[in-house]
């Protein structure tokens, strides 16, 4: 959809319409498809993968929906509604305490799949930090809806955590797209990029390890959020245009606001998706609005 914009002409891919209400959608079905196809996945398997929340949602619908057992390890930052979900769909939930040596839990929950990989008798790991699969979902699925519904694109803005969407829509689009400008976005406290480590509270972007799958992805540019600009635009993105997103949309929508601040000049054409809803971020990103509405009924 295209967004009222004094300056661009801005559109946003909805990817929160999904069946799981995540962009993760498109990795975690394929990963698992693909893996079926090259035997790695049968009936006795347990699929078992470290997530902050959507990825597990998705891998949770998708599992069910294709009979497989599916253990999520999940860790203190996730959101009250993902893990609901995930505990409603799944037998099995590891949730995960201690955080690791960078503030984050990464790094734990990784540890806990090797360790259930050692005891459950046969086990596929997605591993969506190194899985090719993984940014060939966004370059199959994703990127070729893109391409094939806009003619021009000039700016493409990804939220970044394990790299596959970057990778699959940066290779994709500039394929479609000569000349595209590919910005990747990240939030302070990730070391995706090389920043020092310091503890997140709201999942969905950065990560406290550099994901393999980023060396895949096309970069040209890279900005660097805080929290507090990924709330006050998530609340911008609800208020002026009635987008109600998570948080890797509100520091993706920041860092559009803050490369075309003062711009004037023509109007370039810039896409950004809206990788999942808002309603897993009530308790940390919309909480006072949420608390304000209920003062005022």
């Amino acid at each position: 959809m295209q967004l009222s914009h004094p300056h661009l002409n801005l559109f946003a891919k909805l990817e929160y319409c999904n069946m799981s209400h995540s962009i993760k959608d498109r990795s975690a079905l394929w990963i698992l498809l693909r893996a079926i196809e090259r035997g790695e996945i049968d009936p006795e398997t347990t699929v078992v993968e470290s997530s902050s929340g959507n990825f597990a949602v998705a891998l949770a619908v998708y599992s069910r929906l294709l009979g497989l057992r599916f253990v999520p390890v999940v860790d203190p930052v996730i959101s009250p509604l993902y893990e609901a979900t995930l505990r409603c769909l799944c037998p099995r939930v590891e949730k995960v305490s201690e955080a690791d040596d960078c503030g984050g839990y990464l790094k734990a929950r990784l540890s806990v799949v090797q360790t259930l990989r050692r005891q459950l008798p046969r086990v596929f790991w997605p591993n969506q930090y190194q899985n090719t699969d993984a940014w060939m979902g966004h370059f199959d699925l994703t990127g070729k809806e893109i391409a094939e519904q806009l003619q021009r694109l000039h700016f493409l803005f990804v939220a970044v955590s394990t790299g596959g969407t970057l990778a699959g829509l940066s290779r994709r689009l500039k394929e479609r797209f000569p000349g595209l400008t590919v910005v990747a976005v990240d939030v302070e406290g990730s070391v995706i990029f090389g920043g020092p480590p310091r503890r997140r509270t709201i999942p969905g972007i950065g990560s406290s390890i550099v994901p393999g799958l980023l060396k895949e992805a096309l970069v040209d540019d890279v900005v660097i959020v805080t929290e507090e600009e990924t709330i006050a635009c998530c609340k911008r993105l609800l208020h002026e245009h009635h987008l109600f997103a998570g948080g890797s949309t509100g520091s993706v929508f920041a860092a559009i606001e803050r490369r075309f601040a003062g711009h004037r000049g023509g109007r370039p054409d810039v896409l950004f998706l809206c990788a999942d809803r808002g309603s897993a971020y009530f308790h940390n990103v919309y909480g006072d609005l949420w608390s304000a509405e209920r003062r005022d009924a």
